[in-house]
């Protein structure tokens, strides 16, 4: 009897260095029918490192899946709304190509929607989108995906089982392990751990495989916010996030809330989008609020009528009347890197005391599972073979000895963009290999087609993470394994 051969591509995702871009390829060939199916279309961030006039982006070339129908292309699956997962749709609408049906949340949805009017892309322009949830299935011919609830930064992020009839791969999407999360559905380990026996592949998040222990929780940032604010004997307090993670909007708010602080959002007009986005989605601040503190879109014309208790919790970036920096009841949380430098800057300079994520890194919540995480998973997925994705390949060529230490079966080789795996249901093998490339989109809604290089020591993105402390965690990592070992 014929069976089905599936193969499985990054087209961005498994990049040489930095992190965004993202793109899968899934194809299922039976005789001489071939189903492919895509899995999200990110844009790559460090696009002005390759020194393109007017360029606004870069995004991975899928040009073969649009213009060969033999390849039966049916649909993209959109594991969650973060720009480097969904990003490139604009940039393929805006250059005139037609794309298949989406799939993705309800929120994925209200995202792509703003951002098609930022884009002025007209209804014809805009592709058929289905709307998922955990649960969901879609057939095309002999492949079958699932779909599966995953906790993310943001609300409807989902993870994808997706299956040929022989051939069982869990592609994690951007996933950490947390069942205390606010207004969004935790991971679904529990139909993972009914599928355990029949999974063979795990397309693995591993963003933050270098990070020791668990991921932070939601419950315990909250936590944190409210010791941290209450240590500081401070009521006016200065909350700034990053525009497109969600669930720091939420957990500042409960912050406060919990403390009786009334709130203000202050922002940037990107910042403003969201809130309006999460507004949309259902969560209403004002009902939250239930009278207890009050809730506020901007702040006053009149700053002092803000009186001495409130929480300001946006990406605002300028602090220009005295009443706001008048230090004497101030405190700043500050929960990213170099987002908020001339934030930080600026609190030093008035004398502000504030945290960051140098004291305290679980400040900046978390969206990816660490390798605790993917540890107890494996112990669950025993049999399946690990395929890292979502980071750099010199990361998962630094992890794989550490891996094997630890019982990891992962790929090999180091899965790179552009190289072609056939997934067997004992045996796999890598079929092909071309050149990667990336596609930078210019204002003029043209693209340019460039190789994929390396992009670290240039452009807009110096670094994702050093090598040489990549290298260091991994040895300290396997130390504390063989003195753990010698204790046995």
């Amino acid at each position: 009897m014929q069976k089905t051969k599936l193969y499985w591509r990054p087209l961005g995702g498994n990049n040489i260095d930095q992190i965004s871009g993202h793109c899968y390829q899934y194809s299922c060939v039976f005789g001489k029918e071939k189903t492919s199916i895509l899995v999200d279309l990110g844009k790559f961030d460090n696009y002005p490192a390759y020194g393109i006039d007017d360029a606004i982006a870069a995004v991975p070339d899928i040009r073969e899946l649009l213009k060969k129908k033999a390849l039966g292309l049916k649909g993209l699956f959109l594991t969650h709304s973060h720009p480097d997962h969904l990003n490139g749709i604009f940039h393929y609408l805006r250059a005139g190509y037609k794309l298949p049906t989406l799939y993705g949340g309800a929120y994925t949805k209200l995202v792509l929607e703003d951002m098609y009017k930022f884009y002025g892309l007209k209804k014809k322009q805009q592709p058929k989108f289905v709307v998922i949830k955990d649960g969901y299935i879609k057939k095309f011919g002999k492949l079958k995906i699932e779909v599966i609830s995953a906790s993310h930064t943001c609300f409807d992020a989902f993870g994808f089982l997706i299956t040929d009839g022989n051939v069982l791969v869990y592609h994690s999407g951007d996933m950490k392990i947390d069942n205390s999360t606010f207004f969004k559905k935790p991971t679904n380990i529990k139909r993972i751990t009914q599928l355990a026996d029949k999974i063979n592949y795990v397309v693995a998040d591993f963003c933050e495989i270098y990070q020791e222990g668990f991921a932070y929780k939601e419950r315990e940032v909250f936590s944190k916010f409210v010791n941290l604010i209450k240590q500081s004997r401070k009521r006016k307090i200065y909350m700034p996030v990053y525009p497109t993670h969600i669930e720091m909007y939420i957990v500042a708010f409960l912050s406060a809330l919990k403390l009786k602080l009334d709130v203000y959002f202050h922002g940037s007009d990107e910042f403003y989008s969201y809130l309006e986005l999460i507004k949309k989605y259902g969560i209403d601040f004002k009902a939250l609020a239930k009278k207890r503190i009050k809730v506020f879109e901007k702040l006053p014309e009149n700053l002092s009528d803000m009186g001495d208790n409130f929480a300001i919790i946006g990406s605002y970036c300028k602090l220009d009347d005295k009443y706001l920096i008048k230090n004497r009841r101030a405190f700043a949380l500050v929960t990213a890197r170099s987002l908020f430098n001339n934030l930080k800057k600026q609190f030093e300079a008035c004398k502000i005391k504030f945290v960051s994520l140098n004291d305290y890194p679980c400040l900046r919540g978390s969206g990816h599972a660490f390798l605790g995480d993917w540890q107890n998973l494996r112990k669950i997925l025993n049999k399946a073979v690990f395929i890292p994705t979502h980071c750099p390949s010199f990361v998962i060529e630094s992890f794989s000895k550490l891996g094997k230490k630890i019982g990891f079966d992962m790929i090999n080789p180091c899965p790179q963009n552009n190289m072609m795996y056939l997934l067997g249901e004992n045996k796999y093998k890598m079929v092909k290999q071309k050149p990667a490339l990336w596609l930078v989109a210019k204002k003029d809604a043209s693209m340019t087609e460039v190789m994929q290089i390396p992009t670290a020591g240039c452009g807009m993105i110096r670094n994702t993470i050093s090598r040489k402390k990549l290298a260091q965690a991994f040895k300290m990592m396997e130390i504390k394994l063989e003195k753990k070992n010698e204790c046995r």
